[in-house]
């Protein structure tokens, strides 16, 4: 009997159809997964969810951004995101004196919320399935550049036809990996306010140490609003335009979660590589992983050493921490994940099936040997430009040196002027605290050049560098280069022309930064690694439809490509190990557990401390008496979904999704039922917050709660 069982477990894992809860699923074509669904525990229909002729639940869906999804809750455009989401914004118009990153932010009447410059709210008016349109003139004998100059002329054609004479946007879109393609025609919004955000201690609690872990206690939330023209059609921003009224508005339930409770998450989901093969895990996973996370250690390292100085110093590395530490924690929690399912050999076992029965089959009994050799070939340059971004590039120096190296190679004068006037002002805001800047990025950019040439990654330094050790060598670049002199900098600008262009050639950090970029980015390595990534696009689009007639009866989600999709699952807590099983569900007194007010990212606010001992929690408490901060599900979701709305059986918003389990982050390459889970903001801590901590009633008054 165990023998069966073990043949029939490692079957499963061969077919590659959709495992429990996994999957992201286009909400036009949902009605395949209608009966699914409801025998789940879903209330509501397909139609419900997407419906091109009726206000539906898409209506009230938005793409924030280009990275992350937001959902309305008001019929006056009011709509949630995460903190995370907003926070560029919210640290933009942050300063000492208005520190909205540390103290929050609310706007207590429309006049004060704050116009958010360059940010967007793309809203889904419709999509179709174009495929036909799009591969017109196209056959199995088309070489594949010219198939993709073919596909970009055909969609040219066809989204412009499609928003002839209207406000719209549309946008086509592969789907595996060119087998199929969506138009998706679009509401674009560019005047967006930011209505409200709490303070770093409640939206980022936790801060990086708990980023991508269970249990969370971080109300990563933060509001905006859409304004639009008084014809309700985008418009750049104008104190009169007016608050959008959306075709459907999220309702709110108070009801809160129990384990085995059905969730859907409708939103934006990034990347996905859930077809790929061994080769590409491989790369990813087990070689490029390891390089990016001990590159970013250094910059991490040495930016939270400045950030412990002074307020304005945590102010000033916030973003760019949270932005590298992201990556950072996710690459770890990934190639654990892989090897700790043996990824690798999973994918070569899937394969193998795959090959005995294309053995059979012209068209793909060498694909897979195909896409072995494309990876030998590429797999080096691709390690080498790894090395040269996260650890070349890692510093500011290096980023600006790129900037003078493409000011010297520029020869219109207009044009050098141009970006002149445009370096100073940016290096005059740059120099204006630059005393204690360069200390940091002096120690980043040569440890990491360090870090890079002893990987054996940066052997033209020794071309530069003559007799000088390295370490001597890499700080006199640092110190004697223009760029690190504000004066002459600054001087230089006013007065270059390209006649000048071989002086800044010469400055010892660009001279560098031109010869690095040289040994990496040659024609011949750009020339064989675009050439071979095209013929794994072919070859992956050809494996792809091989694996559908393989499997006829599977039900093949598309990878994620930042659309519309659908994910559903249950609420859910796991054993991340032995002997430990992690409840669904966080709520306040955790926060209170956890505070540490010598430790910024534990330090807890006194209001909340205040609630908290008083346990005035109104009408979001849960039917224990505790106030619920945070639960998790098994959502499939990746980068993107970030924002999205979790919702209940009946389409109430119960949460908002913000992040993964760090013990599942391989869902992106490889789904595990058992660890995989997405993390949510419970709506009632959200409301809960905006209501009783805030003080902002008012905001709560314009949604629509189902108690």
């Amino acid at each position: 009997m165990k023998k069966t069982l073990s043949l029939l477990a490692l079957l499963a894992l061969l077919i590659p159809t959709v495992m429990a809860d996994e999957g992201m699923w286009i909400p036009m074509l949902l009605g395949k997964n209608q009966a699914a669904m409801q025998r789940a525990g879903m209330r509501i229909t397909a139609q419900d969810i997407y419906d091109i002729n009726n206000a539906c639940l898409k209506d009230a869906i938005i793409l924030f951004n280009q990275g992350c999804t937001g959902e309305f809750v008001s019929d006056q455009g009011l709509f949630l995101t995460n903190h995370h989401c907003g926070y560029s914004y919210i640290t933009r118009y942050s300063t000492v004196e208005h520190d909205y990153l540390t103290h929050g932010f609310w706007a207590m009447s429309r006049d004060q919320e704050i116009p958010c410059q360059g940010l967007t709210a793309t809203r889904l008016v419709r999509m179709e399935d174009v495929t036909n349109r799009v591969l017109s003139g196209i056959s199995d004998k088309t070489p594949e550049e010219e198939r993709e100059r073919i596909v970009k002329q055909n969609i040219t054609i066809i989204t412009t036809e499609a928003v002839a004479g209207t406000h719209y946007k549309a946008i086509i879109k592969p789907f595996y990996y060119g087998n199929q393609y969506f138009m998706y025609v679009n509401e674009v919004f560019t005047d967006v306010r930011l209505v409200g955000a709490p303070p770093s201690n409640i939206g980022k609690f936790g801060g990086d140490t708990d980023n991508w872990m269970w249990p969370r206690h971080t109300g990563d939330f933060s509001m905006f609003r859409v304004y639009a023209g008084k014809d309700g059609k985008p418009a750049d921003f104008s104190k009169d335009n007016v608050p959008y009224r959306p075709l459907k508005h999220l309702d709110i339930s108070l009801k809160g979660v129990d384990e085995g409770d059905f969730t859907f998450v409708f939103g934006y989901p990034g990347t996905t590589q859930r077809y790929v093969t061994h080769d590409q895990m491989e790369l990813q996973a087990i070689q490029e992983n390891p390089i990016r996370i001990a590159l970013r250690d250094i910059r991490l390292r040495h930016y939270k050493n400045a950030m412990e100085l002074s307020p304005a110093q945590r102010l000033k590395y916030a973003s760019k921490v949270a932005s590298i530490a992201n990556g950072w924690k996710k690459w770890q929690g990934e190639t654990l994940g892989i090897n700790r399912l043996d990824g690798v050999n999973q994918k070569k076992a899937q394969e193998a099936e795959f090959q005995a029965w294309a053995d059979k089959r012209d068209e793909y009994k060498n694909v897979l040997r195909e896409m072995t050799r494309a990876y030998e070939r590429i797999s080096p340059i691709e390690i080498e430009w790894v090395y040269f971004n996260e650890g070349v590039m890692a510093s500011d120096l290096m980023t600006r040196a790129n900037h003078l190296f493409r000011l010297a190679n520029t020869q219109d004068a207009d044009e050098a002027r141009t970006m002149c006037d445009k370096m100073s002002a940016n290096n005059e805001k740059f120099f204006s605290d630059f005393a204690e800047h360069t200390l940091v990025d002096r120690a980043i950019f040569v440890d990491a050049m360090l870090y890079t040439y002893r990987q054996g990654q940066a052997s033209y330094i020794d071309q530069l560098r003559g007799k000088t050790p390295v370490e001597q060598y890499l700080g006199q670049v640092y110190d004697k280069s223009i760029l690190t002199n504000a004066g002459k900098l600054l001087a230089m600008f006013k007065k270059y022309t390209p006649k000048q262009a071989s002086t800044l050639l010469n400055d010892p950090a660009v001279k560098l930064f031109t010869t690095a970029y040289a040994s990496t980015y040659t024609t011949d390595k750009e020339h064989i690694y675009d050439a071979n990534k095209r013929e794994i696009n072919r070859l992956m689009r050809t494996y792809v439809r091989g694996m559908m007639q393989q499997y006829p009866d599977s039900n093949f989600f598309p990878d994620a490509n930042l659309t519309l999709r659908v994910a559903y699952g249950h609420v859910e807590g796991f054993r991340p190990k032995d002997a430990v099983y992690y409840t669904p569900y966080s709520t306040l007194a955790g926060i209170m557990d956890k505070e540490n007010p010598d430790i910024y990212d534990y330090v807890v606010e006194p209001k909340l401390k205040q609630l908290y001992k008083t346990k005035d929690y109104g009408r979001y408490a849960n039917l224990r008496g505790e106030m619920p901060v945070a639960f998790i599900a098994t959502n499939h979701t990746t980068g993107g979904n970030s924002g999205s709305p979790v919702l209940n059986a009946d389409g109430q918003l119960i949460g908002i999704n913000f992040d993964r389990c760090w013990e599942g982050t391989m869902s992106d390459l490889l789904f595990d039922p058992a660890y995989c889970r997405n993390i949510s903001l419970d709506i009632r801590y959200c409301l809960f917050i905006i209501e009783k901590f805030a003080g902002a009633k008012h905001l709560v008054d314009e949604m629509t709660i189902v108690e």
